[in-house]
């Protein structure tokens, strides 16, 4: 076993997480590949040709990376336990009137834990991926903290990650930008990789309808929900929709015309199968709900602090303060500005810095 250890790499056949695998090896770690099969297309339904992670060229390009390189290679079926958890848990979301965000609830749940398991099982003392993000440890925590690409910075994506995640995980991109990584992969001959596009597509939702998908998975839902009502915030009816789970807060297109100025979904009702629309300024609020805290840097979120909250990925975030609601779970998030289109399901990620302190799922406005 060489001395710096044994590392489980997740390779997607991207050139992130080639890159990743490249520099350990050259760094002198001993390097076992692993590429997790979370999803067939085939059984989704959509429309547009099989890419990205789960496809087969994609675990061919990891494989033959492993080969050229000499290092071992896994594949690993985690379908079962990925749809199970995921994919019921997005179209459960999106009937309950909510705006899930999958990637994050498959990082927590699901691929950290295959890894980790699988990590045990081959006596891999860390797991890497191919995240811009870095890892701190500090006053016995560890916690997620920017990378240096803003661009590409994934720390939003990383907050539901555990102590015990953290501190087997390594992340090798932390201080690389995005074309430092493409130069790196032509420099060591892989010309093709280094212009390989990115995907920002669900994996599951390849043609990125996920109307489609939810029609697909549940065939009764349009049918049972075709003719709900479009109101104004006094509750006038302004139209007729296709159903509410359709609908995300923020949605301008698809919403039908004959209005006077642009319309915005500001609100969702399932219990009625309402849908609520407004103009632009509607969507903006100054407060809202957080639950299901993860605590990353410190064991409880300082109330006496200014913090920067995101809403989104690639939210250059908002100053905020933030205060516990008494006895409940939840966090109610102060913020110094009006911020546009808070939907509930997503997650918001609260930062000291550059550091992640904590995050949560978006309960309500």
């Amino acid at each position: 076993m060489s001395k710096k250890g044994r590392v489980l790499v997740a390779m997607s056949g991207g050139i992130d997480s080639t890159v990743t695998a490249m520099m350990l090896h050259e760094e002198g770690y001993e390097i076992v590949g692993i590429t997790m099969k979370t999803w067939d297309y085939a059984s989704s339904g959509g429309s547009k040709k099989e890419t990205g992670c789960c496809s087969l060229d994609s675990i061919n390009d990891a494989r033959q990376i492993a080969v050229e390189k000499g290092f071992h290679h896994f594949i690993v079926d985690i379908r079962e336990e990925f749809g199970d958890y995921v994919i019921d848990n997005f179209v459960e979301e999106y009937v309950a009137g909510r705006t899930p965000n999958p990637c994050i609830l498959c990082n927590t749940h699901i691929k950290w834990s295959a890894l980790l398991k699988r990590a045990d099982a081959m006596d891999c003392e860390f797991i890497a991926t191919g995240h811009y993000a870095k890892i701190k440890n500090e006053n016995g925590r560890y916690f997620i903290s920017k990378g240096i690409d803003p661009r590409k910075d994934q720390s939003y994506v990383l907050w539901g990650l555990s102590q015990e995640c953290m501190a087997r995980t390594i992340f090798p991109l932390a201080d690389l930008t995005k074309a430092e990584i493409r130069q790196m992969a032509f420099d060591w001959g892989y010309e093709s990789l280094s212009k390989k596009p990115e995907s920002y597509e669900i994996c599951f939702v390849p043609d990125n309808d996920y109307r489609g998908f939810l029609k697909r998975r549940i065939p009764e839902l349009e049918d049972n929900l075709r003719g709900g009502l479009f109101v104004n915030k006094a509750g006038d009816i302004i139209g007729k929709h296709d159903g509410y789970p359709f609908y995300t807060i923020g949605q301008r297109k698809g919403l039908g015309g004959g209005f006077k100025q642009p319309m915005y979904v500001t609100k969702i009702h399932p219990e009625t199968n309402t849908v609520v629309l407004g103009e632009a300024d509607e969507l903006l609020q100054n407060a809202m709900q957080v639950g299901q805290i993860n605590h990353q840097k410190y064991t409880e979120v300082p109330t006496d602090k200014e913090l920067v909250t995101m809403v989104r990925y690639n939210d250059r975030g908002t100053l905020s303060t933030v205060t516990k609601v008494s006895d409940s779970p939840y966090y109610k998030v102060n913020f110094m500005a009006n911020v546009r289109g808070i939907a509930p399901g997503q997650s918001a990620v609260i930062y000291e810095g550059e550091d992640v302190i904590a995050g949560g799922i978006i309960q309500k406005r």
